[in-house]
């Protein structure tokens, strides 16, 4: 078949353009969350999967309020934004989230909050006939009342401003509880509960609520777990870690990034028809199809 070459370079051109035009396939478009602008506060954001939320909404334009209690590492993520992304807010509130001053130290900072990101540090693993009722208590207020506080802080301004993104850090273990994690099972299961209810009331004016449920990634946290075990059975940490990562189906630990990446998709202008969801990010570990 032959085709003249200047038909040719014809079809070329129009395919060319046809592509190129389309903005749900041009670069630009496909990552741009519409969400530029806008402001959110991002707890316990110094380390790990909080500061990769932070960074990557910051990536999207987002000024960002960042806490946590250690001061050091705090400035560090925030100057690391800044020197990234100079067109970018970054206000750091040093504190303990958990605490009412602390709340009230952020929410003065960011009182109009468009993205409300909760996360606080788990409680330590354990044995639950050791746990008293002090523990208990602060497991809750910690990792189910703290979000609660802060989403009622909030949610009502984002109602009226007709845009909210509200994105609560669990765990896996509030799909799949894991035994020596009884507090934090127990404490994220309590908020999970709550907000399926809340979610369905606050959709209605562009407002979500979603649950990101983290598996094993490679923080602090997860080092942490592996302590007890590798004194139990007499082995290093490392050798603990690395049999948890052969036994993932994905062969190893999620990257923090990637879990920002997720965590930013959840806050952006086109992900409103999602909420009341608990979005399991695992490598593949639970089982289950629900």
């Amino acid at each position: 078949l032959h085709i003249p070459y200047r038909r040719c370079l014809a079809w070329l051109e129009c395919i060319h353009q046809t592509f190129t035009n389309r903005p749900d396939i041009t670069g630009s478009e496909l990552v741009d969350l519409g969400i530029k602008g806008r402001r959110a506060i991002v707890c316990a954001s110094s380390k790990g999967l909080g500061r990769a939320c932070a960074i990557a909404l910051a990536n999207e334009g987002v000024h960002v309020t960042l806490t946590a209690r250690g001061a050091e590492a705090l400035k560090q993520t925030a100057d690391e934004i800044r020197k990234a992304h100079p067109s970018v807010t970054v206000t750091e509130i040093v504190g303990d989230i958990t605490t009412p001053a602390g709340r009230e130290a952020v929410l003065k900072a960011c009182p109009e909050p468009d993205i409300l990101i909760n996360n606080a540090g788990g409680p330590p693993p354990g044995d639950f006939r050791n746990w008293t009722r002090d523990d208990w208590i602060k497991a809750i207020d910690a990792n189910m009342l703290t979000p609660i506080e802060l989403i009622k802080a909030t949610v009502d301004g984002m109602m009226a401003r007709k845009f909210g993104r509200i994105v609560n850090i669990t765990s896996a273990a509030v799909k799949a509880p894991i035994e020596i994690l009884g507090l934090s099972n127990g404490a994220r299961a309590g908020l999970t509960g709550f907000v399926a209810g809340l979610s369905r009331k606050t959709v209605i004016n562009n407002v979500t609520i979603n649950g990101l449920l983290p598996g094993p990634f490679d923080t602090d946290r997860l080092r942490g777990t592996a302590k007890p075990e590798a004194e139990k059975r007499g082995i290093s940490a490392d050798q603990v870690l690395s049999e948890r990562a052969n036994l993932n189906p994905a062969g190893r630990f999620g990257r923090p990034d990637e879990f920002g990446y997720a965590c930013a998709f959840l806050c952006g202008d086109k992900a409103g028809f999602i909420t009341g969801q608990n979005i399991l990010l695992d490598g593949g570990a639970f089982p289950g199809t629900l």
